[in-house]
Formats: structure tokens, C-alpha cells, sequence
């Protein structure tokens, strides 16, 4: 299995006045091309400095990053703003849509930024809606959406560029259960077509939907194992 994720001995340091602060102490870990982890931990574990980096929003004190079989650390800005677009499919908790703005267009902002031309834009943006089930409400604004039709519009956008990697930071948590199950049913689909994701979440229930569970502890890895037997989002969906 091809790496799409590959790290090794990363570290974050943050210092604040005399206050240094480990965040991540010699982190070593690879993501392979169809994977479907999930990233937990408590408050101040480092899951979230450690998908920060994964996303390209922030840099490694030292260490070494690969993502797609690129290397990416030390990499300037304008490039990491690039690799972002390019290669990285990204999903809120809070959604990040534009208000009062019709799921098309929202689903379309990746490619405005790649400078695609505007015909295409609009055919690859239909084809991500679809993918997520709602193609027939590309014409409804964000505030005319629920919540976990907003967490579709936002994954269709994340999937929109056909990126290396979804990273998805607590995508259920502003949403009630049965609307997360629908939401995971969705990752579970586009994973089994060869997605590669990686979840951020404190929910272990949630986490069970997923392939493999790795956990953050004092800014380092402490488990890393595989679900031998995932819960199935698409037939729990049935029963609720």
C-alpha cells in the first residue's frame, strides 16, 4: 500500500515568554492510500497540532513530512497554499460555508482558487454533490440547508479537487446522532471508492465507523490499531 501520509520523529515546540511548551515529541506514523483513521485523544494530547501540520497550517519545529510523495516540510507559503488546495480535502465541525450562498458556489470555491475555468467548475462541482446525495439541492443557500445537509455540502467541497486526503476535524460534533451515522455512511462510501481520510474525534462510537484507531497522549502516539470489525454506518442508518 502506497504512503499518502508519511512523518518521522516531528516535534512542535511552542514558547511563550520563558513557558515551553511540547506539543509534539518525535511523532513517526504513515497513512497509506485507502485508509480510514481516526485521530483521538484528549484536550492537549497533540491530535490537534498533529492534523494542523498534516494540513499544511502549520509548520514542524523539526522533523520530516511527505504527503502524496511530496515533501513538504520547509516548503514557503505560497507553495503549502498550493499543496492545501491541491492535495488536501478539508472538513469542519462548524462546516465553513459561505452564508446565503447556494451550495454550488460553495462546493465551487476550491476550483475558483485553482483558477479552473467556470464551465468546469460547475460540472465537477455537480459531480461532488452527487457524491454526497445532493445534487438536487445545489441551488439552496447554506441557511436553507440542516445541519447535516451542510456537513454534505462541506465534504463535497473537500472533495471537489479529487485530493490525496480528506482530514476531517470533528465533523459530527455539532450534529445529533442519527444525522452523524449519516454522516459517517457517507465517509464509509467514499472511503471503499478509495478515499484516504483521517478523523479527528473524542467520540469513541464515532471512531468505530473508522479502520484504525490511533491515540495522542502528551504529544505522543500511545496506541495505534486496527478496527477488525467496523460498525456500518449505511446499515445502522436503516434502523434509526
Amino acid at each position: 500500500m502506497e504512503d499518502v501520509v508519511r512523518v518521522s520523529e516531528l516535534t512542535k515546540v511552542y514558547t511563550m515568554g520563558e513557558l515551553r511548551v511540547e506539543a509534539l515529541k518525535g511523532v513517526t506514523l504513515s497513512v497509506g492510500s485507502g485508509d480510514f483513521a481516526a485521530i483521538m485523544g484528549s484536550s492537549g494530547s497533540g491530535k490537534s497540532t498533529f492534523m494542523n501540520i498534516l494540513g499544511c497550517l502549520d509548520a514542524p519545529t523539526s522533523g520530516d513530512y511527505w504527503l502524496g510523495g511530496e515533501y513538504v516540510r520547509g516548503l514557503s507559503r505560497d507553495a503549502l497554499a498550493e499543496i492545501r488546495n491541491r492535495k488536501i480535502g478539508f472538513v469542519f465541525q462548524g462546516f465553513n460555508l459561505l452564508a446565503r450562498t447556494s451550495a454550488l458556489e460553495n462546493v465551487q470555491l476550491p476550483l475558483v482558487y485553482g483558477r479552473t475555468p467556470a464551465a468546469r467548475r460547475k460540472e465537477r462541482a455537480m459531480e461532488a454533490l452527487a457524491m454526497v446525495g445532493l445534487a438536487e439541492r445545489a441551488d439552496h443557500s447554506s441557511n436553507q440547508l440542516s445541519g447535516g445537509q451542510q456537513q454534505r455540502v462541506a465534504i463535497a467541497r473537500a472533495l471537489v479537487n479529487d485530493p490525496a486526503i480528506i482530514l476531517a476535524d470533528e465533523p459530527t460534533g455539532n450534529l445529533d446522532s442519527a444525522t452523524s451515522v449519516e454522516i459517517m455512511a457517507i465517509f464509509q462510501k467514499l472511503n471503499r471508492q478509495g478515499i484516504t481520510i483521517i478523523m479527528v474525534t473524542h467520540e469513541p462510537d464515532v471512531a468505530a465507523f473508522t479502520k484504525r484507531n490511533i491515540v495522542f497522549r502528551d504529544g505522543m502516539i500511545i496506541a495505534d490499531s486496527p478496527v477488525s470489525e467496523p460498525m456500518d454506518a449505511g446499515a445502522m442508518r436503516g434502523k434509526l
